[in-house]
């Protein structure tokens, strides 16, 4: 890793004044993340390639047959990867070709979570491990929990929309990012020097509980809403009576643990070291966000 410092965001490495925008693969195009890096990159002048498994640029982790079309012409890739069993060797040989043509840049959505959570074995973090030995210019992002959970992600939003969150989350704390700067982070890192190497753990100014974030939302919306913090053993079997499969309910019970145990509340500098700004409260997510997703 260099102890460079990202530069001016007045500064892009590409275009130039010269040469047309370069594109930029958008894996997950579609989704929370992928969906605001795209904008940023098109309001900034750049080509987005927008890749999804419906979308205008097809992409499947899965099916190898679209990876080439998705990486024609591309010098930069914003990486969101499966989670789908095998997806780990999908990724090594998606980075391989990514490599062979031409592609000088990755950036890699983590999460914070993982570190804090890895067993020592190092199994958690392989993905990174591989991103940082590919020999391409790299930045990996480590977010908090994002603000926009609470209306886009149907975990919460599910619950929500019924007026009760019930988590084994206790009154533990939770810096939530906002997405607009997880987005602006990516895209520094993708068109701008002084990122390489670089792993940015990315958290809002802010450790809330789930109640006060939930009772922020309410008082925002307008809504009546409520956070009821449950046990784990009730947590397990709300979900799995409601159709989770079991083993998804498992990983959420951990995530709300390690929350709950408060060993994810502490603030990250990742926002201000590569914008040179502080992260957005969850204030301003509060203020901007149409609720009605939530009844």
């Amino acid at each position: 890793m260099t102890n460079s410092s990202p530069s001016s965001p007045s500064s892009p490495t590409v275009p130039s004044a010269s040469s047309p925008p370069s594109s930029v693969l958008v894996t997950g195009g579609t989704g929370k993340t992928g969906r605001r890096v795209a904008d940023v990159l098109q309001r900034r002048g750049f080509t987005a390639k927008v890749a999804s498994r419906s979308g205008a640029v097809r992409f499947d982790w899965t099916d190898r047959t679209t990876w080439a079309p998705a990486l024609s012409g591309v010098h930069a890739i914003y990486a969101v990867t499966s989670e789908d069993p095998g997806a780990f060797d999908d990724f090594r040989d998606f980075v391989a070709a990514a490599t062979e043509g031409g592609v000088r840049r990755l950036v890699l959505l983590s999460a914070r979570v993982w570190e804090e959570l890895d067993d020592g074995s190092g199994s958690v973090l392989a993905t990174e491990q591989l991103v940082r030995d590919s020999g391409l210019e790299w930045t990996i992002l480590r977010p908090t929990w994002f603000a926009q959970n609470f209306t886009e992600f149907p975990y919460l939003v599910g619950p929500l929309s019924k007026g009760e969150l019930r988590i084994p989350a206790g009154e533990g704390r939770e810096p939530f990012v906002d997405l607009d700067d997880l987005a602006e982070v990516a895209v520094a890192a993708l068109t701008e020097e002084g990122h390489n190497g670089r792993t940015y753990a990315l958290s809002g100014p802010r450790a809330m509980t789930f109640g006060e974030a939930v009772a922020e939302i309410a008082r925002a919306s307008g809504r009546d809403l409520r956070y009821v913090p449950v046990t784990e053993e009730e947590y397990r079997a709300e979900a799995i009576a409601a159709g989770e499969p079991e083993e998804v309910a498992e990983i959420f019970v951990e995530l709300f643990r390690h929350i709950r145990e408060g060993r994810s509340e502490a603030l990250s500098n990742g926002v201000r070291e590569a914008l040179d700004r502080d992260p957005a409260d969850f204030s301003a997510y509060t203020g901007r966000t149409d609720f009605s997703v939530l009844g």
